[in-house]
């Protein structure tokens, strides 16, 4: 419009010198060139053209006497203004579809519109620049399932870098994905949640906003269900247990184990008012008696509208419940793949909304989550088994690094005494002994080097399967299993002296040595964690056996190792006291 107008207004001029009488012309085309006219008539065809092309996609198609859609899976034509940049009559064209089309072209357009993001990052910005997103949310809140679907995947893809997830959150895309995330069906919810992991691999600004917007709830509500216990932190039913008159089975899961656990802890305080509720039972009595008469009449009531599968008809969409999650009915009805494709992505979108962000993680810790990774990462979950696995132990290492640098979470989290924060360690552990080279060894090796200074003096089981990965293994794993026995070892542990203690017995001090020597990329962090080593058990036999103060030695001669800042502050007190009690040793 605004080149319709210019070439509008230099036209009108022309005319206007042109009416000002026939002695005036020659004096016209003397001051002006007779080319003009050409330019200003071509100037107003482009213009006309344009606008027409503009009215023709902004106005809404009908069938022709058939009141049904018309030519709208036709396209409209290139516009002349869009001669310099061809694409953009695409993205104009499914904008415009997206404001004026059927259900279904709306549909397809959010497709298309998100191939296109996704084939071309400038493509994807000038989506934004074009005002896509607005009719992208609309159809995300009112489309039909599909085409809310595609209109999520489209607006993940938008989101290519830092600014452009700027433009999408200041849109409200947060706060239409929260909303989105409440309610079935679960493909739309699986759509949703991967969005949600691009825009916050893409940007930390959104973090924030999805976490007040309640996003991080109801990606652990679709993440627990199916996986552990529906509404429980760990617990069990109280009523089960004490009508529990079979003979106790044996606990093969890592969720029996972890409710047993807990059970008995919370169990014996249970105990000491159990006697003072007793008290005031009778008094109760009564009133639970009219209670229960109530009760049985609604479970009647409710069982007659149950069909032969025990299910209930409910005669309302399904309401979000507690867990952030939409009603358990409507989870019945879905099908395995769709289940275990919208846990695998509330896996990822929390993996990805927990980088580095203190808020999230504690939101995570807080909730169920923090079990779920372990079962999941235990045993994955049917078709997504693998992909579930991986994005799982990625989540428990983001968190593991947030903890490493945060004394409240690594207390709240990762006590001791937590049976979530057990069962992670415990996956972990089983994960590092198999020692088989997939895509969970590395963020498993670096969950467990973060939360070195959360495990006792007593907890002796993490050291040894660390020190087996150093043994002729491929580089990036015996880098990760260095740096995180290094954690181990280093002054910030308190328990730096037993953790050297432990690398030593269990023949850590050989295979450094090696590394050390031919270690190439790894020399530099093999070298600290020997001088850690030199420095709290110089008095240790097996140093002297294995050489480390040859070793030190000969990396005091090393250039590129002593210009390493970390090297030159450790290695000369590491060797000194290392001389000092090989020398003793030997006299």
């Amino acid at each position: 419009m605004a080149g319709a107008t210019q070439a509008l207004t230099k036209a009108s001029a022309l005319a206007a010198r042109c009416a000002r009488g026939h002695p005036r012309l020659r004096s016209l085309f003397t001051l002006g060139p007779a080319a003009g006219f050409p330019r200003a008539l071509a100037a107003l065809d482009t213009a006309l053209e344009d606008v027409a092309w503009l009215l023709r996609i902004s106005s809404p198609h009908h069938h022709d006497g058939a009141g049904g859609d018309g030519d709208d899976d036709v396209l409209l034509g290139l516009p002349n203004i869009a001669q310099n940049e061809p694409i953009l009559f695409f993205i104009w064209d499914h904008v415009a579809r997206l404001h004026t089309g059927s259900p279904a072209t709306r549909t397809d357009s959010a497709a298309n519109l998100a191939s296109l993001a996704r084939d071309n990052q400038h493509f994807a910005k000038l989506i934004i620049e074009e005002d896509g997103v607005p009719p992208l949310l609309k159809l995300l809140k009112e489309g039909t399932d599909e085409g809310q679907e595609h209109a999520a995947r489209a607006l993940g893809l938008l989101g290519c870098d830092a600014e452009s997830v700027d433009k999408l959150v200041q849109a409200g895309v947060c706060s239409a994905f929260a909303t989105a995330l409440k309610e079935p069906p679960m493909h739309v919810q699986a759509a949703v949640a991967e969005a949600i992991a691009m825009l916050a691999n893409r940007s930390t600004t959104c973090q924030e906003l999805f976490a007040q917007n309640n996003a991080v709830r109801y990606l652990v509500g679709h993440l627990a269900s199916g996986t552990i216990q529906e509404h429980s932190r760990y617990s069990v039913s109280s009523s089960s247990l004490r009508n529990n008159v079979a003979a106790p089975q044996p606990m093969k899961s890592l969720h029996s184990v972890v409710l047993a656990k807990t059970h008995s802890m919370r169990h014996s305080g249970d105990r000491a008012t159990e006697d003072v509720q007793r008290h005031g039972s009778r008094a109760r009595c009564k009133k639970k008696s009219n209670a229960v008469g109530v009760h049985s009449a609604m479970a009647a009531k409710t069982a007659a509208k149950t069909n032969t599968n025990g299910s209930l008809h409910p005669p309302f969409k399904p309401q979000l419940g507690t867990s952030g999650s939409s009603g358990r009915g409507a989870r019945e009805m879905e099908d395995p793949e769709s289940k275990a494709h919208l846990k695998a992505m509330a896996a990822k979108a929390l993996w990805k909304l927990a980088c580095g962000h203190l808020g999230v993680c504690k939101s995570i810790t807080e909730s169920r989550a923090l079990l779920c990774f372990a079962v999941l990462l235990e045993k994955g979950d049917g078709d997504m088994g693998t992909q579930v696995q991986y994005f799982s132990a990625m989540a428990i290492m983001e968190i593991a690094r947030v903890a490493e640098h945060n004394l409240v979470l690594r207390q709240s989290a990762f006590k001791p005494s937590s049976p979530a924060a057990k069962a992670v360690v415990d996956q972990l552990l089983r994960v590092v002994r198999n020692g088989v080279y997939d895509e969970l060894l590395l963020p498993c090796i670096t969950a467990l080097g973060c939360l070195a200074r959360t495990f006792t003096a007593s907890e002796t089981r993490v050291i040894s399967p660390l020190v087996q990965l150093l043994d002729e293994r491929e580089l990036p794993v015996i880098k990760e299993a260095v740096v995180a026995l290094t954690k181990f070892a280093c002054s910030e542990n308190h328990l730096h002296v037993n953790h050297c203690k432990a690398i030593v017995d269990d023949g850590g001090a050989r295979h450094l040595v090696q590394l050390v020597y031919l270690g190439d990329e790894v020399q530099i962090e093999a070298l600290i964690l020997l001088c850690y080593i030199a420095l709290y058990v110089p008095e240790s036999e097996e140093l002297a056996q294995a050489g480390v103060l040859a070793v030190l030695l000969w990396a005091s001669k090393q250039a590129h190792m002593v210009q390493d800042l970390r090297v030159e502050a450790l290695l000369p007190d590491a060797k000194g006291r290392l001389e000092l009690f090989q020398s003793r040793a030997s006299r």
